[in-house]
């Protein structure tokens, strides 16, 4: 007989993405069985995350202040503005260094099948942001899947109708591949994006 706090538990753990039945069933057991200062500090951690961090009022991002560090941060370049999918799109670039302006996040990309069109994705605060007078050039940085394609080019036609200028992140080989390994769309846009 099956105990609905433990299928609660595992039907909750089912919400992560990529976790299945089987997953959750595992990740619940172990915690239980083994682990349960960790699952206490999980589900302490959790709470506190959701009742804690919002969404910064300027760019979207996840933070616990009306203005996220960055958007605050006197040091960035406020005419760069860099358009990204989500938070964790954010932080990866943030990881490498190189840019310094400041962001934009969607919370998404347009997507017809799921029914996310440009009010979905924020389009109206972009626009707003990026027509503000100080920013110059808008980078377009979502991901390079179809829907994040399609994302980039609607929202480049659109910011492009406002007289900014309008960049696209490049593609191409990464670094350390071997060719011949490499798919050929990546090959392809190498080329094209070559310099």
């Amino acid at each position: 007989m099956a105990d609905p706090v433990l299928d609660g538990l595992v039907e909750a753990l089912r919400c992560l993405p990529g976790v299945g039945q089987k997953s959750a069933q595992r990740m619940a057991y172990h915690l239980l069985q083994h682990d349960r200062p960790g699952a206490l500090k999980l589900a302490r951690a959790l709470d506190a995350a959701v009742s804690e961090i919002g969404h910064c009022e300027r760019c979207h991002t996840f933070s616990r202040a009306s203005l996220c560090d960055l958007c605050a941060d006197p040091e960035r370049d406020p005419r760069l503005l860099c358009v990204v999918e989500t938070p964790a799109d954010q932080a990866a670039l943030e990881r490498t260094g190189s840019f310094k302006g400041q962001y934009f996040v969607l919370l998404g990309r347009l997507s017809p099948l799921d029914g996310l069109g440009a009010r979905d994705i924020g389009l109206g605060a972009l626009l707003a942001r990026a027509s503000d007078g100080v920013v110059q050039e808008v980078v377009l940085a979502t991901n390079f899947t179809a829907e994040g394609e399609a994302t980039a080019h609607v929202l480049g036609e659109q910011l492009k109708a406002r007289g900014l200028k309008v960049t696209r992140l490049a593609r191409g080989v990464p670094v350390g591949s071997e060719l011949e390994y490499v798919d050929l769309g990546t090959i392809a846009h190498a080329f094209m994006d070559r310099r």
